[in-house]
């Protein structure tokens, strides 16, 4: 399957416009030289300098930019400017003669594209025409149509001695202008009159393919030419890496790269975004710093699409940090910053909900008058329903509707829904719903999940009831990201109501609704419990998993139900649902407690206060410090974060743990004074057992 590597149209061929851009040099080119220094009488002018040309002229297959290198056959003579002859010698001079040539090529690429105009152009130029005439205006033409009239016209009027030459320069106005159907049917006329292709021939075809976007083209020419037995450089093997890159030959793509490194070719920009796309798709986020270092080893300047992929990337790897240094540099390099680039930024930032980030990038690209597509406008209104961002997300949503030219898509009404879903403003969402239908899109699973959601913080039952059947007449299946919601306002949800979400979860899941029952049952139903819950947590998808096991634990931690709270709290440890939760060094023992929601993380918390008892019991030396790490994140939506609440119930517990003054989110003990609490801890339970 090919990736998706499409480049920005801005991109820079900068190498490839140097190496293909023609089809001819000649081999003894000819160079602007100053004279050699000349002693001059007084009140003499000294002679300027001026063309030194050469008698003899060779046409090669090599690069011609604007024609001046080709020489016109007459030896070097100096013109006395106030010599009454000077205007009729200047007329006869090289530059005069290339502007007049410039000019036939100005007059083709405006004239009709029929003979009889191509002709009454070119018979300006009289019988006798020089082969070196026929390359320079073909070189600097522009219009595909006219151009093949002009090769035939000179086809019928010269003896030349490499008709390739001409047939090059002409593919090379095809180049121009993007016209690969026009540049293959030429190619396919130089074989019907018995020409034979060279390399320049085909490196000029690849490098329209590539200028078109197709590079599937470009592969399909490169693999022609052992056919002619022709053997492609290492030049055009070199821009080749781009085009494998870009349909989807990603090994072949790599070897050409092995091969490149260890015989020294020349790379271009475009190659090395190639490489870093390459990379990024692939999930090897470290191969495209490694790709981009090695740019740089071989003093290839970075460009704007460079820095754009490498943005990209970092953004799908979640490291918006380096995200942060890959824009300096790009800065501090000299490069703008494209549209591209800002977009890349807050895609980077969105991913990682940095909405600080994401929104001061949102007001760079307003103040250079850049213009957001609904794209990004949504991610920006996605990431502030992820951080809790009402206010600014409302701001953008207005400013966005105002514009005119920019119409809100499901997905914008649907993160609008989120947003006031999160804080349970029921109206609000409810209201832009209304206006989601009016714009003629109909609800989604994910817009119903929101409205659940909603419901469930406002603990209208009820109306989560009525929306989740809904949700089944629309004909729409609950996925398990809707299960998961339902199971999240059933931790919410008064005692007397969890009857009326527990029909509506165990339609959605059966599997699910079974153990939610057996959590709400007052007969504990021990290994069959911990079997049922371990077949549900191997069967769900692992973005769900740890969503699951804490809505699971709080709803048992809600309804007193401790037992069965550590029982699905050890699968999760067993399953690593959970992962490193507990950790010990020799002078440290910590819970780590982020990941977690409120009552799995007091459910860890009893757990790992039994395992400290225990281990004290078995003669355990316990370290010099210990710690309860909550993180020190809360999200704008929350009414309190876990370090709050842990705070308040660490006092119930009569726990020795503090709030460290400079570990924010850390509450910190030592070994005396935890050993001192455990010891009367058992002390207690020993008392109220007699």
């Amino acid at each position: 399957m090919a990736y998706n590597l499409s480049s920005s149209p801005s991109t820079s061929l900068s190498q490839e416009t140097h190496l293909f851009c023609s089809s001819l040099s000649p081999s003894n080119l000819l160079q602007l030289k100053p004279q050699k220094n000349l002693s001059f009488p007084p009140k003499l002018h000294p002679i300027k300098p001026s063309l030194h040309i050469s008698s003899k002229l060779s046409l090669q297959e090599h690069e011609v930019t604007d024609g001046k290198n080709l020489s016109l056959s007459k030896p070097y003579i100096w013109v006395n400017p106030k010599s009454t002859r000077a205007s009729n010698l200047r007329q006869k001079s090289y530059d005069y003669r290339y502007a007049s040539l410039l000019k036939i090529s100005e007059s083709l690429n405006s004239c009709r594209a029929v003979e009889e105009d191509i002709s009454s152009v070119l018979d300006i130029l009289g019988d006798k025409i020089a082969e070196q005439d026929a390359v320079i205006i073909l070189n600097n033409m522009s219009n595909a149509e006219t151009a093949p009239f002009v090769l035939d016209y000179f086809k019928r009027r010269l003896r030349v001695r490499k008709e390739v030459i001409l047939y090059n320069v002409t593919l090379k106005v095809f180049r121009k202008c993007k016209d690969l159907n026009g540049a293959e049917n030429l190619f396919n006329k130089m074989l019907e009159r018995g020409v034979k292709p060279d390399n320049v021939t085909f490196s000029t075809i690849i490098s329209c393919a590539r200028h078109c976007s197709l590079p599937a083209k470009a592969v399909e020419w490169f693999e022609k030419m052992p056919s002619f037995g022709i053997k492609p450089d290492e030049v055009t093997c070199s821009v080749m890496i781009d085009s494998y890159g870009r349909i989807g030959n990603v090994d072949f793509a790599l070897s050409l790269y092995d091969r490149a490194r260890s015989e020294k070719w020349r790379l271009d920009a475009v190659t090395f975004s190639t490489l870093i796309k390459i990379h990024g798709v692939s999930g090897n986020f470290d191969g495209c710093l490694n790709v981009y270092e090695e740019m740089k080893a071989l003093k290839v300047r970075p460009n704007a699409a460079v820095y754009n992929t490498l943005l990209d990337a970092m953004g799908r790897a979640k490291r918006p940090w380096q995200a942060k240094n890959i824009y300096k540099e790009m800065l501090k390099n000299g490069i703008e910053p494209t549209w591209g680039t800002y977009a890349g930024l807050i895609r980077a930032y969105g991913r990682a909900r940095y909405g600080e980030d994401a929104l001061a990038v949102y007001r760079e690209m307003k103040e250079k008058g850049l213009e957001l597509s609904v794209v990004l406008y949504n991610t920006l209104l996605s990431t502030c329903a992820d951080v809790g961002f009402t206010d600014e997300a409302l701001e953008i949503f207005n400013e966005m509707r105002s514009l005119g030219t920019i119409v809100p898509d499901s997905w914008t009404y649907a993160s609008l829904i989120t947003i006031y879903s999160c804080s349970g403003q029921v109206e609000e969402a409810e209201a832009i719903l209304s206006e989601m239908k009016e714009a003629g899109f109909e609800p989604n699973i994910f817009v119903l999940t929101s409205l659940i959601q909603c419901y469930g913080k406002a603990r209208r039952i009820d109306d989560v009831v009525r929306t989740f059947d809904q949700l089944l007449e629309s004909g729409i299946t609950p996925d398990e990201r809707f299960c998961g919601c339902l199971l999240n306002v059933l931790t919410q949800a008064p005692e007397q109501e969890l009857v009326k979400l527990t029909t509506c979860i165990e339609k959605a899941n059966p599997k699910l609704g079974h153990i939610v029952k057996l959590i709400l049952q007052e007969v504990t139903e021990g290994e069959a419990f911990k079997n049922e819950v371990h077949e549900l947590l191997i069967t769900i998808g692992a973005d769900v998993k740890k969503a699951y096991c804490n809505c699971l634990i709080d709803l048992c931690v809600n309804l007193n139900k401790l037992e069965k709270a550590c029982e699905i709290l050890e699968l999760g440890l067993k399953l690593e649902i959970y992962a490193d939760i507990m950790s010990r060094t020799p002078t440290q023992w910590s819970l780590h407690l982020k990941s977690l929601s409120l009552g799995a993380a007091l459910t860890a918390l009893h757990i790992w206060i039994n395992d400290l008892s225990k281990a004290r019991e078995d003669g355990e030396e316990l370290p010099s410090l210990l710690g309860i790490n909550t993180g020190h994140g809360k999200h704008k939506f929350s009414e309190k974060g876990l370090a709050g609440v842990f705070e308040s119930h660490l006092k119930e517990l009569n726990a020795p743990f503090h709030e460290a003054p400079d570990k924010v989110g850390w509450f910190l003990t030592t070994k005396v004074a935890a050993t001192s609490w455990l010891e009367s801890r058992s002390s207690a339970h020993e008392v109220v057992a007699a």
